[in-house]
């Protein structure tokens, strides 16, 4: 693990645990690793009063005995420090804080490399769980009508996929020419868990028009599905961008729609439109818990109006 050389050997044994034994993607580990490497960072400046640039500061001597030695009370400096200092937001510092938990855990319960778990009573950060912004019917439809760049094909069934399967942006980028069968596609989602999704029409017809057009010959990955300009596996970078620029040739404000929204919509139109059971729409969506999966079961004022309307006392009139 080359590039996480900047840590300290116990850090990085953590993290190729998460990757070898926890299953953990490269995308994950990753974010445990800009994780861990902030708080030492932090705990270099609150206890060895440390006087580099934040991002310039070393934390590949930070002995562990350090960190059995911190107290709730230097773990709320952190929050505080992420909130005032890095502008994190309480969804933000919440991640961090379950980042710190498992590292605490892995050092006290696994490797047994300190004595005592500090971080054990540390509580996550309360935050408001708003609903989930989307897109409506009209304005899904207005984004497919107006698809247009040089690789329109392609950036049309990546839309018709996002719009119709609810697919997050790793996934779509993940997809290779072998997942795709008939009316089915082989996911590999979140802890490379895989799942299958079922195609419709739309979805089955896009994909077999971007086919008809990819340039296989000159394709570097030969079996991914979604090639960039370099003929290369897409990014999700790219297709986070080429998503704003079809929301901005479709006219739809791209300060408050982003690719991620796009899984918000498929998940609401399901719910709203397509008569889908919450538990369907959790296997369809990948999600661990049912809970994660309410948020997209939010009801507008007409369902609520529709739904007194139906009640089977609507209609009782007492009698004189």
């Amino acid at each position: 693990m080359l590039k996480y050389e900047d840590l300290p050997d116990y850090c990085r044994d953590f993290l190729s645990y998460l990757e070898t034994i926890q299953n953990r993607s490269p995308q994950t580990v990753n974010e445990y690793y800009y994780d861990i490497r902030m708080f030492l960072r932090f705990v270099k400046i609150l206890k060895f009063n440390a006087k580099e640039e934040f991002d310039e500061i070393t934390v590949k001597d930070m002995d562990v005995s350090v960190l059995e030695k911190l107290t709730l009370s230097d773990f709320y400096a952190y929050m505080t420090f992420l909130s005032r200092n890095r502008g994190a937001s309480s969804k933000t510092r919440a991640r961090k804080v379950a980042s710190l938990r498992s590292f605490y855990k892995y050092l006290f319960s696994k490797v047994k490399l300190i004595n005592n778990n500090p971080a054990l009573e540390l509580e996550t950060p309360k935050h408001k769980k708003g609903l989930p912004r989307y897109l409506n019917l009209e304005e899904s439809t207005k984004l497919l009508d107006n698809v247009e760049s040089r690789h329109e094909k392609r950036d049309f069934a990546m839309l018709t996929l996002l719009l119709n399967c609810g697919i997050r942006i790793s996934e779509l980028v993940g997809i290779n020419i072998t997942d795709y069968r008939d009316d089915t596609i082989k996911i590999s989602g979140k802890g490379n868990k895989e799942r299958t999704i079922y195609l419709n029409d739309a979805c089955r017809n896009a994909i077999n028009e971007y086919m008809a057009v990819r340039p296989n010959d000159k394709a570097v990955d030969k079996n991914a599905m979604f090639l960039s300009e370099r003929y290369t596996r897409i990014s999700r970078k790219t297709v986070h961008v080429i998503v704003k620029k079809q929301l901005a040739n479709a006219g739809i404000d791209t300060t408050k729609y982003s690719a991620h929204k796009l899984r918000h919509t498929a998940a609401t139109l399901m719910y709203k439109h397509g008569d889908v059971d919450i538990r369907a729409l959790q296997r369809i969506l990948g999600h661990e818990s049912i809970a994660t999966t309410e948020i997209y079961t939010h009801l507008d004022d007409e369902q609520l109006r529709s739904a007194t309307k139906k009640n089977p006392l609507a209609d009782y009139k007492k009698e004189k």
